[in-house]
């Protein structure tokens, strides 16, 4: 018994270590390869910045990255705030209507983006909005929804429900309640729910593609338009630094979330004693 459990540890082990390498090999090629001196994609010439400065002076990629960030932020936001308000107001539903806005909840992930793409773009077509910064932002919070009501929606079933009721006895109003009572509760939810909008407003290419008109492009679109000619290295560059960041920014939070654990196991220790 305890050969076959050590034989399936490692076996389980390698399994892992081959998962790791097969996802984490192309990033680590293309961090390599971004400080490359040569245009070359199969030979290392040298350590070089010549990219990350060439990727600076960009006037294109610049721009893009600038339309990217600001309508990633802003469709998180939005979409972050109304989707939290909508779960809220879902949980507080009987469970058959619930249950029904939930299954529509679904629909916008489980089908084609690029369906999701035409139907946004015939929409403002037809309300006579032209394609643009407005567009861009305004699909990229319908799409971000979804996520950001999954992500809320079990800490708000994991929740006690009468602490709301007993915080609004002791005196608290329904702000207040929801505030200091409420919201911390949520709160791992509508982090991940904003991340998670975050992260796949950046990544968005079908959507962005159909509603972003010819003035404003970004990042996926413009990479796209690039790539259909020849990868340059300094999208090797962008890359790498947004990885970085996304990294950064993910370990932050983990080690927020693994404090905020280890203080309310304190706060239980203390409360039981």
């Amino acid at each position: 018994m305890i050969k076959k459990k050590t034989r399936g540890g490692v076996l389980s082990g390698l399994y892992i270590i081959l998962i790791m390498i097969f996802f984490y090999a192309p990033i680590a090629v293309m961090i390599l390869y971004s400080f490359n001196s040569s245009k070359s994609r199969s030979h290392f010439a040298g350590f070089s910045l010549r990219w990350y400065k060439e990727l600076i002076n960009n006037d294109a990629i610049m721009s893009a990255l600038a339309v990217t960030l600001i309508v990633a932020v802003i469709s998180a936001v939005f979409a972050t705030v109304i989707g939290t308000l909508a779960a809220i107001g879902i949980q507080s539903m009987k469970r058959k209507p619930q249950s029904a806005i939930m299954n529509f909840t679904y629909i916008p992930i489980v089908s084609p983006e690029i369906v999701m793409g035409v139907s946004l773009m015939l929409l403002f077509a037809l309300f006579g909005m032209k394609s643009g910064m407005a567009t861009l932002i305004l699909a990229h919070i319908t799409f971000n929804l979804p996520y950001v009501i999954l992500s809320v929606m079990p800490k708000l079933r994991q929740m006690d429900k009468h602490l709301f009721d007993a915080a609004m006895d002791l005196g608290c109003t329904p702000v207040m309640a929801f505030v200091k009572v409420m919201l911390p509760e949520i709160m791992p939810g509508i982090v991940t729910g904003f991340l998670m909008a975050l992260t796949f407003s950046l990544d968005d290419f079908n959507v962005s593609y159909f509603v972003s008109g010819d003035k404003f492009q970004t990042l996926p679109i413009l990479i796209y338009s690039m790539v259909r000619r020849r990868v340059s290295p300094e999208i090797n560059a962008l890359s790498t630094i947004i990885f970085i960041v996304v990294l950064v920014v993910l370990i932050v939070v983990n080690v927020n979330d693994a404090r905020r654990g280890r203080q309310i196991k304190r706060k239980g220790a203390a409360f039981d004693e």
